[in-house]
């Protein structure tokens, strides 16, 4: 798959149709990739990687790069990233006339802290081999089923299709039968005492370094109120539960029904806080009271809460459904 994506990227530099590549590049550790824009063929060959760490949604890179403006830009996306691509493009947040989207297959990314705490150290590299992750350290090679320490998000994937690309390198999915809402439901039977207890208990490690709303494809106002000096709750430490509550449940409001769950903003949250399962909560409420629906399976649809039909849910219905 990386000798293929190398390869394009080179030839469609070369022959002047993208001027521009985004992909992923190593960083500093093993499983330290990162998002990289590439200009030279030079760079794609040194820097380009794919690999089972390569688990950022490079979609969002793309705003800065089409208000930059030039010629056309190169971008891979995995399955999950195209349903950030096409809700980008259906906000007008990127032009689809600059963008080539060159789809690549994904059957889920490792997640390095998995590994971590098996107690495994001193990891060189990691790779998955059909199926079984071979882990080389300084002190001989482990091996495990690769499932086992395989991302949340990957293990209750919602789809294996790309929803958009001009071109495809290997084999597209199809959209899984996901149990991505079990643990919604989990909290939901909850009491309500006990639901506030668990997210006051999660919240609580917050340490607003703002990685959630930065890294989130949704998440693309030019001033956000939380870097707003005179709006009262601009970015700072939190000095009480309201502030900490606050952050979260606002921004989760801001991107109701527009978020497309690709779990961005745990997978780089360093407090490990699941905040996908606040996104998610959302996502199953539109669905029962108005409708399935997925943000970004397409680019001319109105979601639910931007829309209004005869057939909406009354509010007396959402009132009572919240009181029980």
């Amino acid at each position: 798959m990386q000798e293929a994506m190398i390869a394009k990227a080179k030839a469609m530099l070369a022959d002047g149709t993208v001027d521009r590549v985004i992909g992923w590049k190593r960083g500093e550790f093993w499983y330290d990739i990162t998002p990289a824009v590439f200009e030279t063929a030079e760079e794609i060959d040194r820097d380009l990687v794919f690999d089972d760490f390569t688990a950022a949604n490079v979609s969002k890179y793309l705003i800065k790069e089409c208000v930059k403006g030039g010629g056309r830009i190169l971008v891979f996306l995995k399955p999950c990233d195209t349903y950030s691509f096409n809700q980008l493009l259906k906000e007008h947040r990127i032009d689809r006339g600059m963008i080539y989207v060159v789809g690549i297959e994904c059957y889920g990314k490792i997640d390095p802290d998995k590994i971590r705490n098996r107690g495994i150290t001193g990891v060189k590299s990691a790779v998955n081999d059909c199926g079984t992750l071979k882990i080389e350290t300084v002190y001989g090679t482990e091996t495990m089923p690769a499932y086992e320490v395989m991302a949340e998000r990957c293990l209750s994937c919602k789809s294996k299709k790309h929803v958009v690309y001009d071109e495809l390198i290997g084999e597209d999915g199809e959209v899984t039968d996901s149990d991505r809402f079990d643990m919604v439901e989990k909290l939901e039977n909850m009491t309500a005492q006990e639901r506030f207890d668990f997210w006051r208990g999660e919240l609580s490690k917050c340490i607003r370094c703002n990685a959630c709303r930065d890294v989130c494809p949704a998440c693309t106002c030019e001033h956000c109120v939380f870097d707003n000096d005179k709006s009262g709750i601009a970015n700072k430490a939190p000095f009480s539960d309201f502030e900490e509550n606050n952050f979260h449940i606002i921004r989760a409001f801001h991107v109701a029904g527009r978020c497309t769950d690709c779990g961005e903003c745990s997978r780089v949250c360093p407090q490990n806080i699941p905040l996908h399962l606040l996104n998610r909560k959302f996502i199953k409420d539109i669905n029962s009271l108005y409708g399935e629906y997925q943000a970004g399976a397409d680019t001319d649809s109105r979601a639910p809460l931007t829309d209004y039909t005869q057939d909406d849910c009354e509010p007396s219905v959402v009132h009572e459904r919240g009181v029980e």
